[in-house]
């Protein structure tokens, strides 16, 4: 099924502009209901835990689950923005936090990394097998994204039928050019802020999981690179920072993509290239929709407010696709739907 993206129309220039704006500016989502906590066991030593709404009936509901960006979490605006017109449209909505995001350090003993999709695929299986989800959406932003897309890629043809779409926002595709953008002299707000996270947590897991992490080499560390050559390399069997940004980007398995997938991406986005989507594993893809627009910064794509769209360009694109690839292909009208009843799934 083709897809055409709407126009954007940003509502002002400037890569860095757009991202900050985005990431300082306060939302309300008045009209999406108080979620409810629900923890998955993905592995012996891990727990996660989503936030979930859950139509009445949810197995006649379509469910998107959406994975966030590095050190973010489930309360992160663009995964509330995303649910508050999933809501609108009668979607389920699953806010899945990465291991020990969200305030979640001590259900898991490890860290997370940019790769791990295991932890979502273990999500989605339970949802399908114990709670007879019909159908699921995936979408991520950033690291989420890559996610995402790794995990589409990795399934290929094996993709269970009822993974319709999946959506990546501003995606660290490929994770080596991602970081090397993100050491930019132009860039150091965004790495201080990250790697400043980033201590933070390994300071939470040392104080909960005495012995398990030496911290002694923190206080050194002065980059993302840094950082996962210490720490995110080795705790998840790496050899060194370039293996771990090799291995993990889905720059690798995009071409084995057999989902309806969509990749949006700016071309002055400060710290995600637009290279890698215009490589010839995603272009070749037929499964692979790309929108890449000339303005729109880091998980932004800000326009200018109008009647009941509150102007997040990404968020409502993502709605739009996930819509056009359910079963019944009843969405031509989904825009105008984001304040109308629930709608249920027709299988």
């Amino acid at each position: 099924m083709s897809f055409r993206p709407s126009a954007y129309r940003p509502l002002f220039g400037g890569g860095h502009r757009q991202t900050l704006y985005a990431w300082a500016r306060q939302r309300r989502f008045p009209r999406l209901p108080d979620p409810a906590a629900r923890y998955f066991d993905t592995a012996a030593d891990a727990r996660v835990l989503a936030h979930c709404h859950w139509h009445p009936k949810p197995a006649n509901h379509p469910t998107i689950l959406l994975l966030h960006g590095l050190e973010g979490s489930s309360l992160t605006h663009y995964m509330c923005g995303i649910s508050d017109k999933a809501w609108a449209l009668g979607w389920n909505i699953v806010r899945l936090n990465q291991r020990n995001c969200g305030g979640t350090e001590h259900l898991s003993r490890g860290l997370y990394h940019s790769g791990l999709t295991q932890d979502a695929l273990v999500v989605i299986r339970e949802l399908l097998e114990r709670d007879g989800l019909q159908a699921i959406a995936v979408a991520g932003y950033s690291l989420g994204g890559n996610l995402a897309l790794k995990l589409a890629g990795e399934l290929g043809s094996g993709a269970p039928a009822a993974l319709r779409a999946v959506c990546a926002v501003s995606p660290t595709m490929d994770l080596a050019r991602s970081v090397d953008a993100l050491e930019r002299r132009s860039n150091a707000v965004y790495e201080w802020h990250f790697l400043r996270n980033l201590k933070a947590r390994m300071r939470r897991k040392t104080a909960l999981f005495p012995g398990a992490f030496r911290l002694e080499p923190l206080g050194r560390i002065r980059s993302i690179r840094r950082f996962d050559d210490v720490y995110t390399a080795p705790h998840h069997g790496f050899r060194d920072s370039a293996d771990y940004y090799y291995r993990v980007s889905a720059m690798r398995v995009v071409d084995r993509i057999r989902v309806p997938t969509l990749i949006m991406t700016a071309e002055d986005d400060p710290f995600v290239p637009p290279a890698p989507v215009r490589h010839p594993s995603v272009t070749s893809n037929p499964d692979i929709t790309v929108a890449m627009t000339p303005q729109g910064g880091h998980c932004a794509f800000l326009e200018r407010a109008t009647g009941h769209d509150d102007g997040y360009w990404a968020e409502r694109e993502i709605m739009r696709f996930a819509s056009a690839h359910l079963g019944d292909r009843d969405t031509a009208s989904a825009d105008d739907r984001i304040q109308a009843p629930s709608p249920t799934l027709r299988a």
